[in-house]
């Protein structure tokens, strides 16, 4: 969920789901008795952890999204970032706000997905602030301290608006 994340940051879902498979593609291990196009399993933190920026920019990715993917990897993968189940939430947004590529989007993102905190909020999200009728971000943030700390449902409930 963390490199799909980062594979959305900036461009259509449409586009992100070209790059996912072409990360797949790649990096992917074959399913054994699979047949395409499930015939890959998502490369974990430690595949990509392995690989060199230059690789993952080649799928057809900015330079910087790539070096992101790849360090994000390796922080999974060593153990700077925890995202498992029962992770301390603010310790992990912490952690990936730390890396670079990665803004508070992404970290109130993957707090409230993988995570699964109720109090994660993505306040610079699109859609929230076009729910909400407001453009900046501390706006938002103040509309929303009220939720608190049940904000991510609020989120879930404004991206069906």
């Amino acid at each position: 969920v963390a490199i799909r994340a980062v594979l959305g940051q900036q461009v259509s879902v449409r586009g992100a789901t070209t790059l996912a498979a072409r990360l797949v593609a790649a990096f992917g291990e074959p399913l054994d008795g699979a047949t395409p196009p499930l015939g890959r399993l998502f490369p974990g933190a430690a595949r990509l952890a392995g690989a060199r920026v230059e690789e993952v920019r080649g799928l057809g990715m900015p330079e910087a999204r790539a070096r992101t993917i790849v360090e994000l990897s390796r922080a999974l993968a060593e153990g700077r970032v925890d995202l498992s189940a029962g992770a301390d939430p603010e310790r992990a947004v912490a952690a990936l706000l730390a890396l670079p590529g990665v803004g508070p989007w992404t970290a109130q993102y993957l707090a409230m997905r993988a995570l699964r905190w109720p109090d994660a909020f993505p306040a610079g999200d699109l859609g929230v602030r076009r729910a909400l009728g407001l453009d900046a971000v501390r706006d938002v943030e103040a509309r929303a301290r009220g939720w608190s700390p049940w904000r991510a449902y609020a989120v879930m409930h404004l991206w069906c608006e």
